[in-house]
């Protein structure tokens, strides 16, 4: 192919194989030509198009255009690969894996990917481990959402802005058109470099010990089964609440990262409070514990602390003071929405004259956000460790209100997923015997991969010394164990479980504090130990 060597070439792919939905690529494809052909740059791009592409047409067509960026229009099916066109013209079904593979020989030349079609954001994943810049759709996306992204992202790369820009410009404009999934398109980038060992390895992603919340740009994030979406469609409805419960080490801070994190994307204000280290003095006092709460809040918000000063003892009750107080100095001197994120507020729940009231205020507030502009600005986020085990009139309760989120255990598939992510080539059946022995748990899981993928241990000597104190778990299971040993009725119960073949019942309170350590699982009015690992340990220490 001959064009000037300064040209950005643009190789659009499109596929729209018999018996699928009809999408609306020829207009998509025109409306990239003519944005770029308008823009003052457009001497410095070229497009050539591969209509109808077969699998095998996609590396004929790279090979031919050399081109700096792909654009994929069509249908993607989320694990089950995008959809390209067979001999027949009917589905050709090709995997992350496999695409990505494909997209690694050609890692020298192009530098950005987009894959216009739904549920891509699995292989986008995959692509980027290769590519600098790859665009993909977290859930489905329409028609007119993909056109409107696709002007967006070539309008800006025509008036010579980098990628970045383009991506945030597309989504943009899908907003601007009025159509509510302009947080679909999810742009990653690159976040390792090639080996320095040989110049034709494969590049190696670094390795992240898995000590507390997993980093917003880490590559072994993963998410879980269309939690993330709704939580980000929730957080932009007025006056919403999304409630996380999950165990401890399931990934429920990780998780309120990315949310408050979609909120910034969306110019919000948010704040991130954690309970876990707040003195439990300050915790068992309503009125302390209500000052303290404004006046982080508004530290955060780098607002005036006037906590003291607004604060009126002599007519007002604490909760009354502190409603006060958000309306007049927190919400009302901010210009955006403000999501309130709260961590661990499980820590409330020994407290129960504190609990009754703070929980109550919260719900009062969810409750004014339906009618009330000033209130519809906050946006609250609560996680915890269980179910809060204090009756709770229902009418004053969060815990029946808002969005309900629970994290469950990593699926099969989603082990394997991390495994790939870590490089490693263990086999499948013995990732099974892994997981029949820890389960899913997301901690326990990254932990294994992480010791492993950095040679520290084997998969078989790991699972050989899994519950020994010379296994790579033994510190997280003495600090389970030291929790217990302050508890003489849990260690008791704990040790029936364990020592049960079958699910046996404990009363409520037991259950909820064995559950909020993650140290057991739910089986009707039943429970049982959450892994092989914790019976086995348990059932030797106890």
């Amino acid at each position: 192919m001959t064009s000037p060597p300064d040209t950005r070439r643009i190789l659009i792919l499109s596929a729209n194989p018999k018996g699928s939905k009809p999408l609306r690529l020829d207009e998509e494809k025109r409306e990239i030509k003519e944005g770029l052909k308008r823009s003052k740059q457009r001497h410095l791009y070229s497009i050539e198009t591969a209509e109808a592409v077969r699998y095998r047409d996609i590396h004929r067509a790279i090979l031919d255009c050399e081109p700096h960026i792909i654009h994929f229009s069509g249908h993607g099916a989320g694990e089950d690969g995008l959809v390209f066109e067979d001999e027949t013209g009917h589905f050709k079904l090709v995997d992350a894996e496999a695409i990505a593979g494909l997209f690694e020989l050609f890692s020298d030349s192009v530098e950005c990917v987009v894959l216009n079609a739904c549920f891509s954001e699995v292989q986008a994943k995959e692509i980027a481990r290769y590519i600098n810049y790859v665009v993909g759709m977290k859930k489905a996306i329409g028609d007119k959402a993909a056109i409107e992204f696709a002007i967006g992202f070539y309008d800006a790369l025509g008036a010579d802005k980098g990628y970045k820009f383009a991506y945030k410009l597309g989504c943009q404009l899908i907003r601007v058109a009025g159509i509510p999934e302009h947080l679909t398109p999810q742009l990653l980038q690159r976040t390792h470099s090639p080996s320095q060992s040989h110049p034709n390895a494969p590049p190696k992603t670094e390795l992240e010990y898995p000590d507390g919340h997993v980093p917003l740009n880490s590559p072994f994030y993963l998410q879980r089964n269309g939690i993330e979406p709704l939580c980000y469609d929730t957080l932009v409805k007025p006056g919403s609440l999304i409630r996380i419960k999950a165990p401890k080490l399931m990934g429920k801070t990780s998780l309120l990262a990315r949310i408050l994190h979609c909120g910034s994307e969306q110019n919000y204000r948010t704040v991130y409070l954690d309970l876990g280290g707040v003195d439990k003095a300050i915790l068992a006092d309503l009125d302390r514990f209500l000052r303290w709460l404004c006046q982080r809040v508004g530290d955060e918000l780098n607002l005036e602390n006037r906590v003291d000063k607004a604060w009126n003892t002599n007519i007002l009750g604490s909760n009354d003071n502190c409603t006060a107080y958000f309306k007049k100095s927190i919400l009302g001197a901010v210009d955006a929405p403000l999501v309130l994120g709260l961590d661990d507020i499980d820590r409330l729940f020994p407290h129960t004259e504190v609990v009754e009231d703070f929980f109550g205020m919260l719900r009062s507030w969810h409750e004014k956000g339906k009618f009330s502009p000033l209130w519809q600005k906050l946006r609250l986020v609560l996680a915890h460790s269980t179910e809060v085990y204090i009756p709770l009139d229902l009418n004053q309760s969060p815990f029946n209100a808002g969005v309900p989120i629970e994290l469950q255990e990593f699926e099969p598939q989603q082990v394997r997923d991390l495994a790939r992510r870590h490089d490693l080539k263990s086999p499948g059946k013995q990732l099974d015997e892994l997981m029949e022995r820890i389960g899913g748990h997301p901690y326990l899981v990254r932990l294994a991969m992480y010791c492993i993928g950095t040679g520290r241990v084997s998969l078989t000597q790991l699972l050989e010394e899994a519950a020994t104190e010379a296994g790579i778990y033994s510190s997280h299971l003495r600090s389970l164990l030291n929790r217990l040993q302050d508890a003489p009725e849990l260690t008791q119960a704990l040790k029936t479980v364990v020592n049960s073949t079958h699910p046996v019942e404990l009363d409520s309170i037991q259950i909820y504090r064995l559950h909020s350590l993650g140290l057991i699982k739910r089986q009707n009015n039943q429970v049982m130990p959450r892994c092989r690992l914790y019976r086995e340990y348990f059932r030797r220490v106890l």
